[in-house]
């Protein structure tokens, strides 16, 4: 029994209204346990990573972007896979919640990927590169169950995931996610 309902930070890793990794994250809402809640977190606003804008003191977004992702529990990232690799958006996120190394709210953070695309392979790709830039950050990746969505557009009715055996794994994902995040409390 925990003390206080787990928080989980989802970020989609599109900046797309109708994303399929939006998606992703709107099913895992739904599929959460009821001691869990899932807030969404919109990249829009953060500002390209600049050393010097960092130097000078970090705009209010990112000041807000690194709060939220302190004060949750977890990360559950859904990303899709650009050029075999991570979005743009996605990836300045990180840089900036990465930054100062010491101090950033990703250090031992407990997170979870998924990810969805309209090709046959999924965001394997993606996924892999995020588990590379996680080890820089030392976050606590979940190693398993893996969420590799693969030819996303007939799993999705008007933006909702209606794919039984989609939603499935990641209701999987989600208790995985849940016992990893209870591992690493202090």
């Amino acid at each position: 029994m925990r003390d206080r309902p787990l928080r989980i930070l989802g970020i989609p890793g599109s900046l797309r209204r109708q994303s399929y990794n939006r998606g992703l994250l709107l099913a895992a809402q739904e599929l959460a346990p009821p001691d869990v809640t899932i807030e969404l977190y919109e990249l829009h606003d953060l500002p390209l990573y600049d050393q010097d804008l960092e130097e000078a003191g970090p705009p209010a977004t990112v000041l807000h972007f690194k709060r939220t992702i302190a004060e949750a529990d977890a990360l559950l990232i859904a990303t899709p896979e650009y050029n075999w690799s991570v979005p743009g958006p996605l990836k300045n996120a990180i840089d900036w919640a990465s930054r100062p190394p010491a101090t950033s709210p990703l250090r031992r953070k407990p997170v979870a990927l998924m990810g969805a695309a309209t090709g046959v392979s999924g965001t394997m790709r993606a996924q892999l590169a995020l588990r590379q830039i996680f080890a820089s950050t030392e976050s606590y990746v979940l190693p398993k169950p893996d969420v590799f969505v693969r030819e996303a557009a007939g799993l999705f009715q008007e933006g909702r995931l209606v794919d039984q055996e989609t939603r499935e794994r990641i209701r999987q994902l989600l208790e995985a996610l849940v016992a990893w995040t209870l591992r690493f409390r202090e």
